[in-house]
């Protein structure tokens, strides 16, 4: 998924400064020999072409701490599936985890990830919501290094052509997607609503965004038998019946979404912060024609699931000591604000989403900030996977109008229950 290879480079925009803060944070003392030493990060593959003289950088500051990169595949599914094999077998080929934020509750309770000591990261200064992404049953199993939440990206052009605001709730979207798009020769409105994990976050913004939930905190107890699922569900499944949701948008990723606003073809695109520095690159059909504004509701600001990635330390780690440093370098401020700077990377340092000088640089920073404080993690559940693809597929069928909203929420209680039974 995008926002995984997002993930993934950003570990390697924030390498490129660790060897200038050689002296940064609090080193921990090795409580055994062989606490510190040479250590594998284990990400999804660099896309960036850089890898090679960031990691260089590093090991040519701490020369007895070498740190090598392990590339797993593009693909989110197939980094897990490789994470999982590896940790499951016991293996020292991974020390340092680049994990979705999603994976943390199914790592920790597997036993895959190691409990971290709160007071050794400053977790204070940290935006409130993505702390919450690392813990598992109350305790600190990783630490957050890059957050996400979803925006609504919107055609500004053509919306002060007629004279509207961009929408504050649902009604809104929905009129606008139905009246002003075809006046335009444009679809209305597009999420990520293939079958993957894009779709699950799509449905529980949507659940949450009502009032709703699907699994309670402790992700033991199943909630999405709720009249504000049904909202949530009926306001997706109206979108297609309707037509303000192309019936193609139902075979769209991150990526084909956001070609398509970028194209000129959509007047409203929920997706992650990454497609404003695409949208507005040279050669964009829509560069200096679109703005962001935070998700709606039913009657106002709606609630976006938190994206990202969490760096968490394996059981098996052979140098404890050296992760919990290295950790620490790439969520200090200096490297978080190269994250922003470089990766063009929504960073967890609060503070930067409050600097005069980036926000001029990143204009959506103040709606991206007021999105993450609002936005709420997936389900909690150390069968998170099985979660996931149970919401999938409740939900395809939901958009292919083969199921109302009321039978999809009953079947997925169902389901959802046999799968708390089973743990």
């Amino acid at each position: 998924m995008r926002w995984m290879r997002a993930a993934g480079r950003a570990l390697l925009v924030a390498a490129v400064v660790a060897a200038g803060y050689a002296g940064f944070g609090v080193r921990s003392d090795a409580g055994a020999d062989g606490a510190r030493g040479p250590l594998t990060l284990a990400t999804a593959g660099d896309l960036t072409g850089y890898l090679s003289p960031l990691l260089a950088d590093w090991n040519e500051s701490r020369p007895g701490e070498r740190v090598t990169l392990v590339e797993l595949p593009d693909s989110a599914d197939e980094t897990r599936a490789q994470m999982i094999s590896e940790l499951r077998s016991g293996g020292h080929r991974f020390d340092v985890l680049n994990i979705d934020v999603a994976w943390t509750s199914e790592f920790a309770a597997a036993g895959w990830i190691s409990p971290l000591e709160r007071g050794r990261f400053p977790l204070d200064a940290f935006l409130r919501p993505v702390v919450d992404t690392a813990t598992f049953d109350g305790r600190l199993y990783a630490v957050p290094y890059v957050t996400n939440a979803g925006l609504l990206y919107y055609r500004k052009d053509i919306l002060d052509q007629e004279g509207e605001r961009p929408p504050r709730t649902w009604a809104d979207l929905a009129r606008q997607a139905r009246t002003i798009a075809p006046k335009h020769g444009l679809d209305g409105y597009a999420g990520q609503f293939l079958p993957y994990e894009g779709l699950t976050v799509n449905v529980t913004e949507a659940v949450h965004s009502a009032g709703g939930s699907i699994l309670r905190d402790d992700g033991a107890r199943v909630a999405v038998d709720s009249d504000a699922a049904r909202a949530g569900l009926r306001f997706l499944a109206d979108g297609v019946r309707d037509g303000w949701i192309p019936r193609e948008a139902l075979g769209w990723k991150e990526e084909e979404s956001r070609q398509a606003f970028q194209d000129g073809r959509l007047l409203f695109l929920r997706n992650w912060p990454y497609v404003y520095a695409n949208a507005g690159a040279e050669g964009s059909k829509v560069a200096g024609r679109f703005g962001a504004v935070p998700l709606p509701g039913p009657d106002g600001p709606g609630t976006s699931v938190l994206g990202g990635s969490n760096l968490a330390v394996s059981s098996h780690a052979r140098h404890p000591a050296t992760a919990a440093d290295l950790i620490s370098y790439l969520t200090s401020e200096p490297v978080q604000r190269k994250v922003l700077t470089k990766g063009s990377l929504p960073p967890v340092r609060a503070a930067l989403y409050e600097d005069p000088e980036l926000i001029r640089a990143y204009p959506y920073l103040p709606t991206l900030r007021q999105s993450v404080l609002a936005a709420v993690p997936r389900p909690k559940s150390p069968r998170y996977d099985q979660v996931s693809i149970a919401v999938q597929a409740v939900a395809q069928d939901l958009m292919a109008l083969r199921q109302t909203p009321e039978q999809s929420v009953a079947r997925l209680a169902r389901e959802l229950g046999a799968l708390s039974r089973k743990g």
